[in-house]
Formats: C-alpha cells, structure tokens, sequence
C-alpha cells in the first residue's frame, strides 16, 4: 500500500506541475482569472458528480462534514488564487518552487499542533530539497525573488498545507471521490460568488478557450486531487507533501520547454537536489513500514 501511496502521490504532483502549460495561455489573452477558475473547479465537479450516479454513492453529509468540505474548498480556491496571482510576478518555475515550502508548513502544524513525530530521514529530505528550492531561486549567485510574489506564493503554500491537514485529520468516512466533488463544487461556488461581485462576464468567447479550460481542470484538477486524496490515505500527510517536489521539476521543465525560460546551471543543480529529497523521503518510509527504522 505504501508503495502505490507513494506512486499516486507522484502522478498528483506531476499532474499539477503541468498547471503552467495551461493557465499561461489564458493569462495572455486576459481572461478573468476568477472566471477561467469557477470553470476549473465547476467542470471537474460535474464530471466527478456524473461518477457518483454511475457508483450510485449517496451525496448526503452531515452538519459537520459541509463545514469540511467548505473548509476544503475555501483552501484549495485560495491556494490556487494566490499561485496564478504569484505568475505576474515571478516566472512559473520559481513561483512553484516558492510553493514547494508547503512541505515545511504541513511538517510543522502535524508537529506543533498534532504532537506528530519527524524522522531524522524526513528531515534530511526537507533540508535537501528546499536547498534545491532555494537554488532554483538564485540567479548570478545571488537570490532574485519578487518580494511580493513571494509572498502572495507563500500564501499559496499554507491554504494548500492547510488543505492537506484537513483531508488527513478529519477521517471523513466517505470515498475520496466524494470528498474531492464537494472539495470543487465549494471551490467552484467561491469563485462563481466573486466573479459575480467583481462583475466579470461568465461567456467563454471561443471553442479553442474552452477546450483549453477543459483540459486545465480534467488533468490538473481531477487527476491530481484524486490522486492526492488517496495518496494521503497509503502514506500520510507529510510524505505526501514531500513527494510535491515533483511539482517544481514539472512546471519548470514546461516553462522551459515551451515558455522560454532558460535551463541554467541553477535550474539543472536545484532539480537534481529536489529529486535527491523524494528519492530520500522514499526510501525512509517504505523502511519503516519495514521496521527498519
């Protein structure tokens, strides 16, 4: 089980790291960004929900379980909100990178806030990829970060940490399919709410626009929650955000290759040091579902 944990939590991440390849092109043409993601979020929980009735699984929930899956929405909407914000200022290679710090945030609320122990291999695998993080953030030897895209990415990082925290502590007793529909459909409603505040028009003006947001929310939305939600299930919280340094080394191979960004020695060293740190994380716990540890 450990083993395929880790495996989705790969393809979750991998999924999600190609978000630049879509919402760029979007960006260019000025599309609201409130709206393009109120289609994200509402196309996946359509195709999610068309699931659920094909399985015949009850939609019902209890008092408790819509202020989780509020909670959930709200979190996962505004970690998406502040990481495109986060592309006007910084190039998608760095602000994902710069997202890549949730790791630290969910190791120190499962620690500080769950009493959680931290293995010393774990920590290895934090230190090593956030130094790989912090090279792929340099450049000419010195760091050149956009302050306020740092920040406004680093809000990114804690409502996505957050989210992870309530997937893995609420031991919601329902499928992960469920929980990841009513994780969008709040997402979705969230920016519904605001586009209609914001007076944004919802008319997609062109196929090509809609085939495009399709995409972006069938690969990068449902393949990758669901992958997530399971993932978390096999190993865990913290492994699972560990394994989001595939993330980074994904988006920064799209801007690369298709965005123009330049593959320096900086890129190619903070790559490497990020794979080192899964490789690590990896290895470390499938030996203590061994009891090597």
């Amino acid at each position: 089980m450990r083993t395929k944990g880790y495996v989705l939590a790969a393809v979750s991440a991998v999924f999600y790291g190609l978000i630049p390849l879509f919402i760029l092109p979007i960006k260019a043409i000025d599309f609201p960004l409130d709206v393009t993601l109120f289609y994200r979020f509402f196309i996946a929980a359509l195709i999610l929900l068309a699931y659920l009735m094909y399985k015949k699984e009850s939609l019902a929930m209890t008092g408790k379980e819509l202020l989780i899956y509020v909670a959930l929405g709200l979190f996962y909407s505004l970690s998406s909100e502040c990481l495109f914000l986060g592309y006007d200022y910084l190039t998608p290679g760095i602000a994902s990178t710069i997202l890549f710090v949730y790791p630290v945030i969910v190791a120190l609320i499962m620690v500080f806030f769950f009493r959680e122990k931290i293995t010393k291999p774990t920590i290895y695998s934090l230190i090593i990829s956030l130094l790989g993080v912090g090279i792929l953030s340099m450049k000419d030897a010195r760091f050149e970060v956009n302050v306020a895209g740092f920040l406004i990415t680093l809000g990114s990082a804690l409502f996505y940490a957050l989210y992870l925290v309530i997937v893995n502590k609420s031991k919601l007793q329902v499928s992960g399919m469920k929980i990841t529909f009513y994780s969008l459909l709040f997402s979705s409603a969230y920016y519904f709410v605001k586009s209609l505040v914001m007076q944004e028009p919802l008319a997609i003006p062109s196929m090509d626009l809609f085939i495009d947001i399709s995409l972006f929310s069938i690969i990068t939305t449902v393949f990758s929650i669901i992958a997530l939600i399971y993932a978390i299930r096999f190993i865990g919280s913290t492994h699972t955000a560990i394994m989001g340094a595939l993330e980074p080394v994904i988006a920064i191979v799209v801007s690369v290759g298709f965005f123009g960004e330049h593959l320096t020695l900086t890129l190619t060293v903070g790559v490497v040091l990020i794979l080192i740190g899964v490789l690590i994380n990896v290895v470390s716990g499938e030996k203590m579902s061994e009891g090597k540890l």
